[in-house]
């Protein structure tokens, strides 16, 4: 796999893979996502390609306190050939160049396997409660 900065080029591509992937909600719209996300350090969001295919996804900010991850997704004809791995490998590099401290992410409760991945390369749970606001309805 190759892992590049996102381009526009390839918005259908990843909005398809989110889909199929389960990282869409109806309240948040991914074409929105991406628009904002080019606006705040676009060099974070990362494709990885197995060609001209993008068979993985991760979105990556830092806020200069800690770093964070969003729609980190693998094709599911793809998964468990260590391409998770190294989307987040090259996320986590990019962060530390910019000395982040701390890398965090979200994982919804019921997604069970996501957790073990993520603990499988490193994560830990926090002790500490997620809290929202939406200030923009999508």
């Amino acid at each position: 796999m190759k892992i590049i900065a996102y381009q526009p080029k390839y918005e259908s591509a990843v909005i398809a893979l989110w889909q199929k992937c389960d990282l869409t909600r109806p309240y948040n719209d991914p074409h929105k996502d991406i628009a904002r996300k080019m606006k705040v350090d676009p060099d974070l969001f990362l494709v990885g390609l197995d060609g001209d295919n993008v068979v993985a996804t991760a979105m990556g900010g830092y806020d200069g306190h800690r770093g964070w991850v969003n729609y980190l997704g693998v094709d599911p004809d793809y998964q468990r050939q260590g391409l998770g791995e190294q989307i987040m490998a090259a996320v986590e590099k990019a962060l530390l160049a910019r000395g982040c401290p701390k890398f965090n992410l979200l994982v919804r409760t019921e997604n069970i396997s996501a957790q073990k991945f993520y603990e499988s390369i490193g994560f830990s749970r926090d002790d500490c409660v997620e809290m929202g606001k939406r200030l923009i309805p999508d």
